[in-house]
């Protein structure tokens, strides 16, 4: 329990920690002589995870446990962290899911209203929405991404669970718009000598 009484979801920050203790060592077998010249000192391997487990963090356990398993089998260099963020972005592009970039970067180019916006997933949509649209519209930043982010993550975890996310579009795109009255247009611009 915290100070507030709030309970810590320890079981995944555990199965973090393992996953990246595990990466660790999958890269140490596949690459040892690379891997000890990077990670060769304890205060080295030490910051080493550290850092790899701040840029993953977002991602899940799974997801980067079988990127390293890619990147083992297709490079014969050790892997930057690039290269494994990459290899995981790759994975989450084919579960159907435009990637957390892609999607952030079409939550801010999109426009009012954004119901009748053509999204390509509708949880991008629902992810801009709960993130907020004027935090979205407000100066592109570090902080704003990181929030959409953890929404996205949160709401493509239960679209892939089975929730189903539905775009209610608003009345006014359902109505046929009128056809263009030529005669109208043409009395105005006598009217006003255009």
């Amino acid at each position: 329990m915290t100070q507030l009484g709030q309970t810590k979801l320890t079981s995944t920050k555990e199965d973090f920690i393992k996953s990246i203790d595990s990466l660790f060592l999958k890269l140490e077998l596949a690459y040892h002589y690379q891997f000890y010249k990077v990670f060769g000192t304890d205060d080295k391997l030490k910051e080493g995870k550290k850092l790899w487990a701040i840029s993953l963090k977002h991602i899940p356990s799974e997801i980067v446990l079988e990127a390293v398993e890619n990147v083992i089998s297709s490079q014969s260099y050790l892997p930057t962290l690039t290269d494994l963020l990459k290899a995981c972005n790759d994975i989450n592009r084919k579960d159907g899911f435009p990637s957390i970039e892609e999607a952030y970067l079409e939550a801010r180019r999109s426009y009012q209203p954004r119901k009748d916006f053509n999204w390509t997933h509708p949880i991008v949509y629902f992810a801009g929405k709960k993130t907020g649209w004027n935090i979205l519209d407000e100066k592109d930043s570090s902080q704003s991404l990181q929030i959409f982010r953890k929404n996205y993550m949160s709401i493509k975890l239960q679209a892939q669970n089975g929730t189903e996310f539905k775009i209610k579009r608003s009345a006014e795109s359902s109505e046929k718009l009128k056809p263009f009255n030529k005669d109208l247009f043409k009395k105005l611009r006598k009217k006003f000598k255009v």
